[in-house]
């Protein structure tokens, strides 16, 4: 009697989805590189659609008690993964939206924060390797942020080129243009890696800290070795006529 009520279980039972919930499990199939989840995907949607349960396991060729585990996992906590590892659950479409545009905002060093920034705002578990996947798959490398100077401004970099080039073509042969700065030895800003988005450069501000040397330079870019380098103990108006005065 048990075995006939399973069999007509098996044969009947029904999958009733949502356009979004399928629109969401076609996405996720399409995105997973898990066999096992495609597996259990593509039998809800095919119950869903009115395929028995001995329809899908010959599709799939996977055991009817199998398809019917698939189908109650997903009915009763829509559970699309396997027990042994892994990730346990997957972004919908409008949750996987919204983390690529967090993460084009915001760089994370390590998988592992990711990993927390998920489980906190959309309460789903990835692993540190499902979350590597998901990332390559959605279009994010790990590479180092693009290095800016600090109060970068493209606009007077480019008035300053022209006004260099006109410079140069209105200079005589016994005339040299020479670039003139104090300097002090800094410590910079370490650029590291990241997880940004693939085809885009994160920009982070350089920042350095004053040191002891102060230094004062005249550079020819005509005559790069006659360069003329002094250090001060300071960097003045007194110090700025006397390097002059060299």
């Amino acid at each position: 009697m048990i075995s006939s009520i399973m069999r007509i279980m098996l044969h009947t039972m029904k999958m009733t989805l949502t356009q979004k919930q399928k629109h969401e499990l076609e996405n996720q199939h399409d995105k997973t590189r898990d066999g096992r989840v495609r597996d259990r995907i593509k039998a809800v949607l095919l119950a869903s659609e009115g395929w028995s349960t001995s329809m899908i396991s010959q599709a799939l060729r996977i055991h009817e008690t199998t398809v019917l585990r698939h189908l109650k996992d997903y009915e009763q906590s829509e559970k699309l993964t396997p027990e042994n590892g892994g990730s346990s659950g997957y972004l919908s479409v409008i949750q996987t939206m919204a983390l690529i545009e967090h993460l084009t905002e915001h760089a994370y060093h390590h998988s592992h924060q990711i990993v927390a920034y998920v489980m906190e705002h959309f309460g789903v578990q990835y692993s540190v390797p499902g979350m590597n996947k998901w990332l390559h798959h959605n279009g994010f490398s790990y590479k180092m942020p693009k290095g800016v100077p600090h109060k970068f401004d493209e606009a007077k970099q480019q008035a300053f080129i022209e006004a260099y080039d006109a410079l140069k073509a209105s200079c005589g042969e016994d005339e040299s243009i020479l670039f003139i700065d104090a300097v002090h030895p800094t410590q910079a800003t370490k650029i590291t890696h990241g997880w940004i988005r693939t085809g885009q450069d994160k920009v982070l501000e350089t920042t350095g800290s004053r040191s002891r040397l102060n230094i004062i330079g005249a550079l020819n870019l005509s005559d790069i070795g006659a360069t003329v380098v002094s250090d001060y103990e300071s960097i003045n108006s007194e110090n700025i006529v006397r390097f002059f005065a060299n």
